[in-house]
């Protein structure tokens, strides 16, 4: 295979993989209530599954029941009162961290992080409605697509070589540039600026997860998604653009352009 052939190797599977987990993202945000919140609920429980198979032994058995527990805590975090929730929410990282063996600040905090994101998203959907939710999803989209791209066709400086060794400068540049356009479609000025900001968290996302399994020595989070890797190296941007959105929203509230 020639370099120029292994360097896109991966793009039919990334393609397919993309097509069919946008088509479902897709019914399920158009659904919203408990469909939707079902689907969040089932990708948090199995990207917590990945998180602590990532730290834990090959022979631990401590993956599936997190996964579930965290599932299920997922699922009826938000039909809780206002003040059991955030206690709720984090017991599956409080259990997680008990049981593992070592880097428990990492996995109590990653795994309080994952938590927080995927009721963000279940909360944007039944407060803001479809509009806000898909603006967030098209961001994070728009700054992948875009990074993957200009970042291998322009090259160039790495962004962070010790964390992320692929991300360059330019297809970091890149997906802020895509974002605005995401936003300047949506409508304001605010929003044009918060898309960019939510670029850059869903980056962070994406460099946080690669710093765990940097540290774990693992190369994907699974194998659950073909020529993507799992749930994590999937949706670890959006994770982190979704709870820059959620503490924006609470603490200062979202532009909803026109």
């Amino acid at each position: 295979m020639s370099a120029v052939s292994e360097k896109w190797a991966d793009l039919g599977p990334r393609i397919l993989s993309a097509i069919v987990m946008v088509a479902i993202g897709a019914v399920e945000v158009w659904l919203g209530g408990y469909w939707f919140h079902a689907l969040v609920a089932a990708v948090g429980g199995g990207m917590i599954w990945e998180l602590t198979r990532m730290m834990t032994s090959p022979s631990s058995r401590l993956p599936i029941p997190m996964g579930v527990l965290s599932a299920v805590v997922l699922f009826i975090g938000p039909e809780m009162p206002h003040q059991a929730m955030l206690p709720v929410l984090l017991a599956p990282a409080i259990v997680g961290a008990t049981q593992i063996e070592k880097d428990r600040l990492i996995y109590g905090a990653y795994a309080v992080t994952l938590m927080l994101a995927c009721t963000g998203l279940m909360l944007l959907r039944d407060f803001n409605g479809i509009r806000l939710i898909v603006w967030l999803v098209l961001v994070v989209i728009a700054t992948d697509v875009a990074g993957y791209f200009v970042g291998r066709i322009v090259g160039g400086p790495k962004f962070w070589p010790k964390v992320s060794p692929k991300k360059t400068w330019s297809g970091t540049v890149g997906g802020w540039v895509a974002a605005a356009a995401v936003g300047a479609f949506f409508g304001s000025w605010p929003l044009i600026l918060v898309s960019v900001a939510t670029a850059f968290f869903s980056q962070m996302g994406d460099a946080a997860e690669s710093a765990i399994k940097r540290r774990t020595g693992v190369k994907d989070s699974s194998h659950l998604i073909p020529g993507h890797g799992g749930l994590l190296d999937r949706f670890d941007a959006l994770m982190g653009a979704a709870l820059f959105v959620m503490l924006m929203g609470a603490i200062v509230g979202l532009p909803t352009g026109q």
